[in-house]
């Protein structure tokens, strides 16, 4: 694995501190219309190989998903191309929308 994790608490804290994190979500729309971390990016993982423009390579970036998974496979996947600073969301929005 070469990437960073980061808790859904972890992600509430730095928010809650006013940090300026850059958020992806990787879920399906159908997902993210029940609810999206705040200033979250939608990118939904099927679209990310197109989209990679989009992502910038020197900055961190966690990504989100519902469990955890897809957006581990993404980080997994950017890694292949150079991407250094990705941070997958464990637990996903499961698990953040169960700690409000």
């Amino acid at each position: 694995m070469n990437y960073k994790t980061i808790t859904p608490q972890e992600v509430k804290n730095k928010l809650s501190q006013g940090e300026d994190l850059y958020i992806i979500d990787v879920r399906e729309d159908e997902e993210v219309i029940h609810g999206m971390i705040p200033g979250a990016k939608h990118i939904p993982m099927g679209e990310i190989p197109n989209r990679l423009d989009e992502i910038p390579k020197d900055q961190e970036i966690i990504f989100v998903c519902r469990s955890g998974g897809r957006s581990g496979r993404v980080c997994e996947y950017l890694n292949h191309f150079g991407y250094s600073h990705i941070i997958n969301m464990e637990g996903g929005m499961l698990e953040y929308a169960q700690d409000e």
